[in-house]
C-alpha cells in the first residue's frame, strides 16, 4: 500500500525558504446574508377547518371485501416509497383505535373522534383495528369494507394500507395522516 510519511524537517525548511513570508488575505468584500422569505399567509382557519370538519361519510358503492383482503391506498401524488414504508411498518404508530364489537354508525362516530384528535395532537401514523368480520353477521368483514370507503373521503387522510401480521394483519390498518404546518 501507498502509506504517507510525515514530512522530514529538511523538507519543511524547504518549503518554507520556497514559500516565503506568508501573509493572510484580507477580503475586502463582506458576504451579505439574503432574508429569508416571508411565509405566506395561508387562509384564515384553512387547517383548524380540516381538523374540525365532520366529514359526510357516504356509504354508497360500499365494495365488500373478503377475509384475508389487503387494503391499500395512496392519495394521488403520494410517493411509492411512502406507502411500501407505510406497509412495512416503517412509521412509528403513535395511537390506536379498537372498532371491535361495534356497529358501523358507531364505528363511524368513533373513527372520526379518533382521527380528529390525533390530528390536534399533531399524530402522522395511527392503527385502526377493525377486526376480521368472522363475528360480523353477515360473516363478512363489514368494518374493514366501511374503513376502506371512509377514508379516502377526509382530506387528512393521504394513505392507509392493512398492517403486517405481527400488528393485526388484515384485521387492522396504518393510516398516515397529513402533517400540519408548524406556525
Amino acid at each position: 500500500m501507498n502509506e504517507q510519511q510525515p514530512p522530514e524537517d529538511d523538507d519543511i525548511n524547504l518549503f518554507r525558504a520556497a514559500v516565503g513570508e506568508v501573509e493572510p488575505v484580507k477580503a475586502d468584500y463582506v458576504v451579505h446574508q439574503t432574508p429569508k422569505p416571508k411565509p405566506r399567509p395561508r387562509p384564515e382557519g384553512h387547517f383548524s377547518q380540516l381538523v374540525e370538519r365532520q366529514p359526510d361519510w357516504s356509504d354508497q358503492a360500499v365494495e365488500m371485501l373478503e377475509h384475508g383482503e389487503s387494503v391499500a391506498y395512496a392519495r394521488p401524488g403520494v410517493q411509492h416509497k411512502v406507502l411500501r414504508k407505510l406497509k412495512r411498518g416503517g412509521f412509528s404508530v403513535s395511537a390506536t383505535l379498537d372498532l371491535h364489537g361495534l356497529t358501523v354508525d358507531q364505528a363511524r362516530a368513533r373513527t372520526n373522534e379518533f382521527l380528529r384528535a390525533e390530528r390536534r395532537e399533531l399524530k402522522c401514523c395511527v392503527r385502526i383495528v377493525h377486526g376480521k368480520g368472522h363475528r360480523s353477521e353477515s360473516g363478512q368483514p363489514m368494518l374493514k369494507s366501511m374503513l376502506n370507503r371512509w377514508l379516502p373521503q377526509r382530506e387528512d387522510v393521504i394513505a392507509f394500507c392493512s398492517t403486517p401480521p405481527h400488528d393485526g394483519g388484515t384485521g387492522a390498518m396504518y393510516v398516515l395522516l397529513k402533517r400540519l404546518p408548524q406556525d
